[in-house]
């Protein structure tokens, strides 16, 4: 079977982290290019991966590609995913989707006019430990969920200037940059919201416009709690990245940065399994070539990626009014069309 030519486009912060994913497919796929305005970044990632094209404008490349993926400063992913659909492009589209409305739903229409698949990048839904603790919430393993806690404690300073610091290029704060992942977790392990309230400081992260730090509940239906604690902040931390699913008959730990799912019951601990550290891109990335192949719709398709981002812009809406958010209409399997 001939590889697809893949295109990465932006070499920056993310781009090593991407590396991982194009080794371990390179039996279904090459880099074909690799694209940034300093062409010393792309040109650092093809030394990694021998045979890609150097190009610092991505619409160089478009001829020489199948698929792109797109890890650019979030206020570019709307106008370079556009014109990578309509070139016929598959796109792998770094999260989140865009920075309004608008504009994601305008991704959405494009890509099914041009028949082409865009796929969302949140690889948290296929970390082993992510997918593990779904199967076990689903099957009721340990009775029924009623909260899901998700702490991500983390330090991150961008430099003077940088883009992730402005509220209009990174398209919101920290909860709308990296939260955008968990409220996608809680939306894909919960069903249905309901309502749900945020709290957002820049106490502690002096360097960010909007908020640094970020916490978030949402009520879903049936009455079952999420919560969501993210802070760029941390000058210490013992959580770091971990999920508490408590249940009926148990808790449910699954520690991203430990490596471990582990199962409390009263007293006792099992440590139910185990997955190397790091984010696992390269399943994210054979979802994405499978669905290139067969057509299939993508687990992190645009629309529900679109309901994700609702529900974050109906809680920074509520916090300035001071009030509760209204989050009916907007869980995975709601008609994305209706819920504007």
């Amino acid at each position: 079977m001939e590889r697809i030519r893949l295109g990465l486009i932006g070499c920056g912060g993310m781009a090593k982290a991407h590396v991982a994913r194009f080794e371990a497919a390179q039996d279904r796929m090459r880099l074909a290019a690799a694209v940034d305005v300093v062409t010393e970044r792309a040109q650092a990632v093809a030394e990694l991966l021998p045979g890609a094209r150097v190009a610092a404008d991505y619409r160089e490349i478009l001829d020489d590609v199948d698929a792109v993926l797109i890890a650019l400063p979030h206020h570019l992913h709307h106008p370079v995913a556009m014109a990578c659909l309509a070139a016929g492009k598959h796109v792998l589209l770094e999260k989140p989707m865009a920075i309004s409305e608008r504009e994601c739903l305008e991704l959405i229409d494009a890509s099914e006019q041009a028949d082409r698949t865009l796929m969302i990048a949140y690889c948290m839904r296929f970390h082993p430990l992510v997918v593990r603790l779904k199967e076990l919430l689903d099957a009721r393993a340990y009775g029924d969920l009623f909260q899901l806690s998700i702490w991500t404690e983390q330090l991150t300073h961008y430099p003077e200037g940088h883009w992730g610091l402005k509220a209009a290029t990174l398209g919101g704060g920290q909860l709308f940059s990296h939260g955008c992942h968990y409220i996608d977790l809680l939306l894909w392990t919960m069903g249905r919201p309901v309502r749900g309230t945020h709290l957002g400081t820049s106490t502690g992260t002096p360097w960010m416009e909007r908020e640094g730090t970020s916490n978030v509940s949402i009520e879903f239906e049936g009455g079952r709690l999420g919560y969501h604690f993210g802070t760029w902040g941390a000058r210490g931390t013992r959580l770091r990245y971990s999920f508490h699913a408590h249940c009926t008959e148990g808790m449910l730990e699954a520690a991203i940065s430990e490596g471990k799912l582990i199962a409390h019951v009263k007293d006792q601990q099992e440590v139910l399994l185990e997955a190397a550290p790091g984010k696992h891109v390269q399943n994210e990335m054979a979802h994405f070539l499978d669905c290139v192949r067969t057509g299939q719709r993508p687990l992190t398709d645009g629309e529900g990626s679109l309901q994700g981002l609702r529900i974050i812009w109906r809680l920074y809406e509520a916090e300035e009014a001071r009030r509760v958010a209204d989050l009916r209409g907007l869980g995975l399997d709601q008609f994305y069309r209706d819920a504007g």
